[in-house]
């Protein structure tokens, strides 16, 4: 598939078919993942790859009872740990955040290369999520994705974006 078209038709997919997802074309999304570039290469990223039943259940109720989560035949918990390092002035322990998101941006366009389907989940209890994986003090969960195969034709153009002219700003800020 054209990488532009990949672009265009990626979309937040919040129904999915129970279909397995074939072993070597999850961890062709999730390489896609691992090989993001990240600041210095400090690679902070980690991905949990949840596949049992029972514990993406658990999941709904620490992403604020977002239920279709559970419904994808894998959730990806991306973490981050926290690299003490501070690459862009101001930005301070957030690189570890962008790191993690690029890795993620990533996985979801690998992922719709695929065909399959993603939603970036950022609205969760990071300490329950902590708690419940285990996770070492210095790290945290950034995102969560649900990643299977979409129920129903998701892929569709953009709508409702604003025009390249009120988005991009040549040489200053208007």
């Amino acid at each position: 598939m054209d990488f532009y078209e990949v672009v265009r038709t990626r979309r937040s997919v919040r129904r999915y078919r129970p279909d397995r997802i074939p072993q070597e074309t999850l961890e062709r999304v999730l390489d896609a993942a691992r090989i993001a570039p990240s600041g210095s290469n400090r690679q902070p990223t980690r991905l949990i790859v949840v596949q049992d039943e029972e514990t993406k259940q658990k999941l709904v109720p620490m992403c604020h009872d977002q239920g279709f989560i559970a419904t994808a035949p894998v959730v990806v918990v991306a973490c981050g740990r926290d690299i003490k390092y501070n690459r862009g002035g101001w930005m301070g322990r957030y690189s570890m955040v962008v790191d993690v998101a690029i890795a993620v941006d990533h996985l979801t366009l690998a992922a719709r290369a695929e065909g399959l389907g993603t939603c970036w989940i950022g609205s969760f209890d990071n300490e329950a999520l902590k708690k419940f994986f285990r996770l070492p003090e210095d790290v945290d969960v950034v995102a969560l994705t649900p990643l299977g195969y979409p129920d129903g034709e998701p892929f569709t153009g953009p709508e409702g974006r604003i025009p390249l002219a009120d988005f991009v700003y040549w040489e200053s800020w208007r």
